[in-house]
């Protein structure tokens, strides 16, 4: 039984810890909107710091179900879908933010991150790490 539990917290480890970088920074937009609105050039209004602290509202809720999710089928699907969430990001802000250099460093920041949940979704043990 040890070497199973070894063996799926190492599994698990590399997504818990993206689920907590995410949550984390999830509870920073919540608190501080511009850390979104600054880097993409975009105006920070009322409107649009409500719809930032709505974001980071999801991602902290996204972030903290990868860190809480048993492993196995409930991890993968906490993981898928994070997945969507920021290849969906990447789409909006890639083609609606002010600047051409803002659509491509929000498009690649969140592809990165895209990608790197990907990647955790496929080390990520199927049957709960037996």
């Amino acid at each position: 039984m040890t070497a199973i539990w070894k063996r799926s917290q190492k599994a698990t480890g590399f997504p818990r810890a993206l689920g907590a970088a995410t949550a984390a920074f999830g509870a920073a937009l919540v608190v501080r909107p511009e850390l979104m609105t600054g880097p993409t050039g975009l105006r920070a209004t009322p409107g649009l710091r409500t719809v930032v602290r709505a974001v980071g509202t999801r991602d902290l809720v996204s972030g903290l179900a990868m860190v809480l999710a048993p492993a196995g089928r409930p991890l993968r699907v906490a993981l898928a879908a994070r997945v969507a969430t920021d290849a969906s990001d990447a789409v909006v802000f890639g083609s609606a933010l002010p600047t051409a250099a803002a659509r491509r460093k929000s498009a690649l920041v969140t592809l990165c991150w895209a990608a790197l949940c990907a990647a955790a979704w496929r080390r990520a043990p199927v049957d709960g790490g037996r």
